[in-house]
């Protein structure tokens, strides 16, 4: 959980880099909460997460910069969300409590909720940032080809299944005769939550039944997926239709292809017994 893996890879080098980084200072953490010595380890985390503090905000801004420089559309989205990231840490220089043992419940807590914080972040939305795609391309990213084959029936035909939603996306995107577009936004989002649901579900059971080593990774990015689906503010699509779907449209073809190609093919190298 406290480590950078391939799912986290959004190809531009700087911003992946400081991933890592947090990553890194996250699980540093970690381990020195894990140790019963020295005596002074509450204080090397208060010095950590004050380090963890800073180099957030230095990254934040070098996020916020570069979707500035390439006009990427969901840059306030990101800075609410670097927001309550900021509020949690710096809230808990306040609420940190004095007595060891209840030092240890509240930083155990912190943790998981910056780590996880910071996966669904960078799986639901950083992603995103160096992978968007030009209009005239869309049409060929919808589209299941042999290069996303993991080799294993039933993940695969399930991936097909995903890249038809996602053609509807792309349908709908492209039709200039449906005037109000909200109805089919909601119907493609339902469905795309649940197959993609039922899909997690037979590709965890199957990861499970061949004891895949990276079944933990797997679930991670999939709860992080289906955290992105749910979040979607529905307010928000009924006033911005065709920007919603463009933004849901290079999502859903990103994630599933960076998914396929850096995690599911794993799968299918493994020798099954």
């Amino acid at each position: 959980m406290y480590y950078f893996t391939d799912d986290c890879l959004i190809g531009v080098e700087m911003i992946d880099d400081e991933h890592r980084e947090l990553f890194r200072m996250l699980r540093e953490i970690r381990e020195i909460l894990e140790n019963d010595m020295p005596a002074d380890k509450y204080e090397r985390i208060r010095e950590m997460l004050e380090m963890l503090k800073r180099y957030a905000e230095v990254h934040f801004q070098h996020e916020e910069e570069y979707m500035e420089k390439i006009r990427h559309p969901e840059l306030e989205l990101q800075r609410k969300q670097h927001a309550a990231f900021r509020e949690r840490i710096y809230a808990a220089d306040v609420a940190m409590p004095s007595e060891s043992s209840a030092q240890q419940i509240f930083l155990d807590d912190l943790l998981k909720y910056l780590v996880t914080w910071l996966y669904r972040h960078i799986i639901g939305s950083d992603l995103m940032i160096g992978k968007m795609k030009p209009a005239d391309e869309a049409e060929g990213i919808t589209t299941f080809s042999d290069k996303y084959l993991t080799g294993i029936a039933l993940i695969d035909n399930e991936h097909r299944e995903l890249f038809r939603i996602i053609g509807e996306v792309h349908r709908v995107i492209t039709d200039e005769f449906i005037p109000d577009k909200y109805d089919e936004i909601v119907f493609l989002l339902g469905e795309m939550k649940r197959y993609t649901i039922f899909h997690f579900s037979d590709e965890e059971k199957y990861m499970e039944s061949i004891q895949y080593e990276g079944l933990a990774a797997q679930k991670r990015a999939h709860d992080a997926f289906i955290a992105r689906l749910e979040g979607m503010d529905l307010e928000h699509v009924d006033e911005h239709q065709q920007e919603t779907l463009e933004e849901l449209m290079d999502f859903l073809t990103e994630w599933l292809i960076n998914h396929i190609l850096n995690s599911d093919k794993k799968i299918g190298k493994v020798n099954v017994k």
